[in-house]
C-alpha cells in the first residue's frame, strides 16, 4: 500500500513539473516570437534598454524550463541529487521573491520617483533619430491609456 503511495506521488510530482516544463517552454516560445516580430520594440526606460518584454519572457521561460526539467528527470529516476537540486531552486526563488517584495515595499517612493524620472526621460526621447522602438512603445502607451505623458498631460 506504501509503495503505491510513493509511486503515485513520483509520477504526481513529474506530472506537475512536466507542465511547469511545457509552461516554461510557451513562456520562452511567446518571448522569441516577440523578439522575433517586435524587432525593434524595446522599453520604455531609456537606462535599461535591454530590459524588454522580449527579453524578460525570455529569460524567465528558461529559468522555469530548466527548473521544471530538473525535477521531472528527479521524481522519474528518484535521484537524491537532482531532487536537492531542484528544491535547492526553488527555495532560491522563493527567497528571491520575498526579497524583492520586501524591498519594494521599503523603498517605493524611491522607486516610484526614480522610475518617474526615467520615463520622463526617455518621453524626452520620442520621436529622435535611433529610437524607433522607444518611439514605438511610447506611441502604444499613449493610444492604450489615451494619455500623453508620465504623471499628467505635461
Amino acid at each position: 500500500m506504501a509503495r503505491g503511495c510513493l509511486q503515485g506521488v513520483k509520477y504526481l510530482m513529474f506530472a506537475f513539473n512536466l507542465l511547469f516544463w511545457l509552461g516554461g517552454c510557451g513562456v520562452l516560445g511567446v518571448g522569441i516570437w516577440l523578439a522575433a516580430t517586435q524587432g525593434n520594440f524595446a522599453t520604455l526606460s531609456s537606462s535599461f534598454p535591454s530590459l524588454s518584454a522580449a527579453n524578460l519572457l525570455i529569460v524567465t521561460g528558461t529559468f522555469v524550463m530548466a527548473i521544471g526539467f530538473v525535477g521531472c528527470i528527479g521524481a522519474l529516476k528518484e535521484n537524491k541529487c537532482l531532487l536537492l537540486t531542484f528544491f535547492v531552486l526553488l527555495l532560491l526563488v522563493f527567497l528571491l521573491e520575498a526579497t524583492i517584495a520586501v524591498l519594494f515595499f521599503a523603498y517605493s517612493d524611491k522607486i516610484d520617483s526614480y522610475a518617474q524620472q526615467d520615463l520622463k526621460k526617455g518621453l524626452h526621447l520620442y520621436g529622435t533619430q535611433g529610437n524607433v522602438g522607444l518611439t514605438n512603445a511610447w506611441s502604444i502607451i499613449q493610444t492604450d491609456f489615451r494619455c500623453c505623458g508620465v504623471s499628467n498631460y505635461t
